[in-house]
């Protein structure tokens, strides 16, 4: 048979802690071969440029559990030594704590690995933008030489010969190990990774003591001096492109990668990246594309400077680093 579940997360709006995670039970009634409908997240709109992540979320539980497991497995890579959790900590922010990542042989990539966590609220992947969905991303390390350096063939021959996946997958379609599903599973999995009841999500949704006062005054500065112009949404970020200087100069550790104009060759597409997430900012440094910053101060510092013309007094500084670490929330992860 197959579980479905309604993940709730019900919080005291007006209470100082939330109430724990519950999974309620919806139907049994569809056979294992019969494809989920889509996840759907229960979105909360609030007054403002940030808005909460759901606390609501329906997602099929099997395919996020077979997911998971391709997530984790090193087969997914040519020499079985790298799987997609080497360079996504799921439970340390989602990323690996590195400047930049290293893959098969030891092979080191050009920028920073970008969290996992609430990616699906990303209007792009990629730093610069080249994939339009999740589906779309994992094509991208599967097959990188400095990353996986796989292929489908290879892979579903792999996973074909493993006991488990391959019951794993033809209990779920019949057509078993394909490169669709393996594609849909871990897409699946990544879509559960989401983290609601930050203390800024609780703050929006009317618990005035989630922030202490050195928080809000960070917000009051966040707001007013235009940080939410490019970090808003439900990803405080996320959903578009910036030319990373767009103010006054960049620093020249940040200057070498071009982002999205390696791509387009497109003069107005120079250093213009796919503004990242702020979600989980204070587990996730190394900071910027390349991961040359490791401290949130000189972050803010930099990223006032070069795209808002501002130099900030390091009280304000200290404020919005505060506000920061109230962007993090630990991960509800599907079982």
């Amino acid at each position: 048979m197959h579980t479905h579940y309604y993940i709730s997360l019900i919080l005291g709006i007006f209470a100082c802690s939330a109430v724990p995670l519950s999974l309620y039970y919806l139907s049994n009634e569809q056979s294992t071969i019969q494809a989920e409908q889509a996840t759907v997240y229960h979105f909360e709109k609030v007054s403002g440029a940030i808005q909460p992540i759901p606390r609501q979320i329906e997602i099929d539980t099997r395919w996020v559990s077979l997911g998971k497991a391709l997530f984790i497995t090193p087969l997914l890579s040519k020499n079985n030594t790298i799987s997609c959790s080497s360079c996504h900590l799921v439970d340390f922010g989602g990323d690996d704590g590195f400047p930049v990542s290293t893959g098969i042989d030891n092979a080191e990539g050009e920028r920073n690995s970008p969290t996992v966590l609430n990616s699906s609220f990303n209007f792009r992947q990629f730093w610069d933008g080249r994939a339009s969905s999740l589906s779309d991303q994992i094509s991208g390390p599967v097959h990188n030489p400095v990353e996986m350096g796989s292929s489908w063939a290879e892979i579903i021959k792999k996973l074909s010969a493993d006991i488990y996946f391959s019951r794993a997958f033809l209990s779920l379609d019949p057509h078993g190990v394909t490169r669709e599903n393996i594609v849909k599973a871990i897409t699946t999995y990544e879509e559960s990774l989401i983290t609601p009841d930050a203390p800024i999500d609780r703050y929006l949704l009317g618990d005035n003591t989630a922030l202490t006062e050195q928080q809000q005054r960070g917000l009051h500065h966040f707001i007013n001096h235009g940080c939410t112009t490019c970090h808003q949404g439900i990803n405080i970020g996320g959903n578009m492109y910036q030319k990373l200087g767009r103010v006054n100069t960049i620093p020249d550790i940040l200057i070498k990668d071009l982002g999205k104009y390696q791509i387009t060759k497109k003069e107005q597409d120079r250093n213009v990246f796919k503004v990242p997430s702020l979600r989980n900012v204070a587990d996730t440094s190394p900071y910027f594309h390349n991961g040359a910053v490791d401290n949130l101060p000189q972050a803010v510092r930099i990223m006032a400077s070069a795209q808002l013309g501002r130099e900030l007094p390091e009280q304000e500084v200290e404020d919005i680093v505060a506000l920061l670490h109230a962007f993090s929330s630990k991960v509800i992860e599907v079982q």
